[in-house]
Parts: C-alpha cells; sequence; structure tokens
C-alpha cells in the first residue's frame, strides 16, 4: 500500500523548547531536563545504513520482543482497573465512542490500525488532518488530562502485543504525514527500518512535533535510536518515559 502524497505540507508556527533545556515552567526541576543525542542529518550519505547500523542478532531480536510482551501485558494487567475507569469517563465526557481509530505506518512501511482512548471531539478532522496544536481547541475537557498524562496512549499496549508495535521506537506516524514529511525532509524514511514505538528516543527528548522543522528535530534523534538501539537504551528510554510523564512535559 502506496502512502505517498505529492500534497505540499505547510509547516505551522511552533516555539519548539531548546534543545537539551527543560521547557520553560520547568526550569530548576534537573531531573526533567532533555537529553543530547542526535545524529548529524546533513552529514548523512544515501547508504549510510549500510555502514553505520548493524542488523540485530537473533537473540536481540528475541530479547526485544521478550521485553515488549513481558512489560506490556504486565502493564495491560496492572492498568485494567485505570482502562476500565477511563473508558466510562470518556463516554460521559463527550458524545462519540470510547476508542480512537486511525491508521498508522510501521515496519517497512506497512500499514496498521493504532488504537487510543479519543480525546478530540469526533468533527475534529472534519477539514482534514493536521497536527494538534497548543490549546487545541479539539480536545475535550478528559482529554486534556488524557493527553496530559499519556493515559489515552495505553491501549497502543495491544499493538505491542501483536507486534505491529514496539515498546521503544519511532513514533508511529500517519500515512497523510509520512509521505508529505518524506519529501520534505531526506532520511525521513529510514525510520521504517525498525518498528514503531509507544515510546522512543525522540520522544523523551523533544516535545510534541507540529511542523516540518519539529519532524526533522525529532528525526535526528529517531536516526541516532537506529543507529544505537540496544536492550541497555531501551531501558533506559523506558525509565525516561516516567519522567516525562511526572514532568507532563511536551504534551499538546
Amino acid at each position: 500500500m502506496s502512502f505517498l502524497s505529492p500534497e505540499p505540507l505547510t509547516a505551522a508556527p511552533t516555539a519548539p523548547f531548546a534543545i537539551g533545556a527543560a521547557p520553560p515552567f520547568l526550569h530548576g526541576l534537573s531531573q526533567c531536563n532533555y537529553h543530547p543525542g542526535q545524529l548529524d542529518l546533513d552529514a548523512l550519505t544515501s547508504d549510510w545504513r549500510a555502514s553505520a547500523v548493524a542488523a540485530p542478532s537473533t537473540t536481540a531480536r528475541a530479547a526485544q520482543r521478550s521485553l515488549d510482551l513481558v512489560l506490556s501485558l504486565a502493564g495491560l494487567a496492572l492498568t485494567l482497573p485505570l482502562l476500565l475507569l477511563v473508558a466510562v469517563l470518556v463516554k460521559l465526557d463527550s458524545p462519540g465512542p470510547v476508542f480512537y481509530r486511525q491508521e498508522r505506518v510501521g515496519l517497512g512501511g506497512r500499514t496498521f490500525v493504532l488504537v487510543k482512548f479519543r480525546s478530540m471531539r469526533v468533527d475534529a478532522e472534519a477539514a482534514g488532518p493536521r497536527w494538534a496544536s497548543e490549546h487545541d481547541p479539539r480536545v475535550t475537557r478528559l482529554g486534556r488530562l488524557l493527553r496530559l498524562t499519556r493515559i489515552d496512549e495505553l491501549p497502543q499496549l495491544l499493538m505491542v502485543l501483536a507486534g505491529s508495535m514496539s515498546l521503544v521506537g519511532p513514533r508511529p506516524e500517519r500515512p497523510h504525514f509520512v509521505g508529505q514529511l518524506t519529501q520534505a525532509i531526506p532520511h525521513f524514511a529510514d525510520r521504517i527500518a525498525v518498528k514503531p514505538g509507544l515510546t522512543g528516543w525522540a520522544q523523551v527528548n523533544y516535545p510534541y512535533g507540529a511542523s516540518v522543522e519539529d519532524a526533522r528535530q525529532k528525526l535526528a534523534y529517531d536516526l541516532y535510536y537506529l543507529q544505537h538501539r540496544s536492550l541497555l537504551l531501551d531501558l533506559r528510554i523506558l525509565l525516561a518515559t516516567i519522567r516525562v510523564v511526572l514532568c507532563g512535559s511536551g504534551a499538546r
């Protein structure tokens, strides 16, 4: 299935946090600082992956999948009461379904259906797909809390169990944006060399992206992860995710 689009992508105005610095409202909280760790996209050649990225061994793949299965099962079991409560609250908070289903691009460019708790109005994209903005009026009252705490993402543990996603990896993007960003940013297509993740190196080091430049900055982190990924780095990212959730940083 092709997800490339000839439509030009218009960059939305944005003011991302400075790389290596916490958001302004978190100054003084050193545990919330972002970490360096990007590749220089301008220095990458067309065949950079051939010499810089080693294929994971069978043992490494098995360890990755085992970690995904164990932690996603544990996560679903531990949060089941919360998931049931949130499902009821979403239904009571605004008209529409409890879950939001959306096509995303996964490993090798294959698409899959991603499921989240609905955090926006049902007519949120009546005018077509667009990135969420700060203080987005399409977000429901409950949706703001779900997005701030990342609780809306918890149903994605089912995608991890199914094998469409991993716990750690690049953020799964929509076909509409993947085609346009692939045309706008060199090497953007390289990120589909690994499964998309519930969290990732870019997600814990850069706030929510809403422009081409944001996507470029996050790609530099994603490709760093692609080059350096290991079980140890995955564990580091999972721990950093707890920090991001507790700090409430980057949510929209």
